[in-house]
This record gives structure tokens, C-alpha cells and sequence, in this order.
């Protein structure tokens, strides 16, 4: 039922320092993609203000219910179905979003999606947080990157490492603008976005 990744257990204490920075003190925030649940246990003990709400596809949800209930958190809420390439419910309004390693897992559209979704429920200033890895167009992909890429789309061709630049302009054209960009551990990125306008 309860599942573990062990690239959870090693990058939950770099994101955390991060979101540290990016997210507000207080407020929601809605995880979009929380594989195992591992994160949303973490994030929400050492983040004891925010109320989080987990999210990823109904298959997903046992494991993320368990590590719910070991954390004893009780400000992270059961978790919800939220499918990038369906239609389904989402929080009416949050704070920030959270979404770790999913934009080179789901399809574009979805990433298109997920925009989206922000755009509509992020309230003014609303952070939306990615991480994962990226192509940049001023330099070249990293070995373990290029391996990572190619097995991503063997196991799924609409998956792989997305061109940062494509995102920045989807971010772009739902209202965002960028509020930083940090290189992380294994050649990872930490980005995010900040909502300018009021949410629709």
C-alpha cells in the first residue's frame, strides 16, 4: 500500500530549503503529482503553517493516504484526484502549487493543463513551483539527463525532458512571471513562477 522512492528520500531535504524561501508562511497549497506521498508527509511536518492538499491519480492515492496517516500531519489533508489529461475537480482558490518532477512525466498538454489550473485558482502572487530537470538552450544536455530523457520516452513517448524555454513561454502566456530559477542536486532544477494578475 505504502510505497517508497528512494529520489524522494534524497531530495526532499534540497526542495525543502527552497520552498523555505519561495512559499507564503501561511495559506494552501496544492501539490499536483504526489507519486508516493513521501513529499507531502515531509513538506507539511516541516511546514507545520500551511495546509497541504495532496494530489495525483486515483491509483496513486493509497500510498499517499498512508504516508498521510503515519505523518500524523494535521495539516495535510487527504489526498485528491487531480488527472493533467481529464477533467476533474480542483480547489476553488490556494496559495501556491507544488509540483515536483510530473511536467516531464505527463504529456505536454498536461503541463499545458496544469497552467491552466494555476491560472484559474492561484490567488494574486500565487507561486507556482516546478522541479525537475530541464532543457536550456545555452548549453547542452547532461550525460545522465540525456540516458534519463531517452528512458523516459521509451517507457512513454509523450514523456521527456521538456526545453525550458517552451515552459518559461506557457508560463508567460498565463500570467506568470518568473521568480527564480536554482540549480539542484543531480542536475535538477528548482523553478518558479509568480501569478500577476487576480485569479479568474
Amino acid at each position: 500500500m505504502k510505497r517508497f522512492s528512494e529520489a524522494c528520500n534524497r531530495n526532499q531535504a534540497p526542495i525543502l530549503a527552497v520552498l523555505k524561501e519561495v512559499l507564503p508562511d501561511t495559506g494552501r497549497v496544492l501539490e499536483i503529482g504526489s507519486g508516493t506521498g513521501q513529499h507531502a508527509a515531509y513538506f507539511s511536518r516541516s511546514l507545520p503553517d500551511l495546509a497541504w492538499q495532496p494530489s495525483d491519480l486515483a491509483e496513486a492515492l493509497p500510498s499517499i493516504e498512508a504516508w498521510r496517516e503515519e505523518s500524523g500531519a494535521p495539516n495535510l489533508n487527504p489526498p485528491m484526484v487531480i488527472d493533467l489529461l481529464g477533467n476533474n475537480d480542483t480547489p476553488s482558490r490556494v496559495d501556491a502549487i507544488v509540483c515536483i518532477n510530473t511536467a516531464h512525466i505527463v504529456a505536454w498538454t498536461g503541463v499545458e493543463r496544469l497552467f491552466s489550473i494555476a491560472a484559474n485558482i492561484l490567488e494574486p502572487k500565487g507561486v507556482l513551483y516546478f522541479y525537475g530537470p530541464y532543457r536550456y538552450p545555452d548549453h547542452a544536455l547532461e550525460p545522465s539527463n540525456v540516458a534519463f530523457d531517452r528512458w523516459l520516452k521509451e517507457q512513454n513517448s509523450v514523456s521527456g525532458i521538456r526545453d525550458y524555454a517552451a515552459v518559461e513561454s506557457l508560463a508567460e502566456s498565463n500570467g506568470f512571471i518568473l521568480g527564480g530559477d536554482r540549480s539542484m542536486p543531480s542536475n535538477n532544477r528548482s523553478i518558479w513562477w509568480v501569478r500577476q494578475t487576480a485569479a479568474q
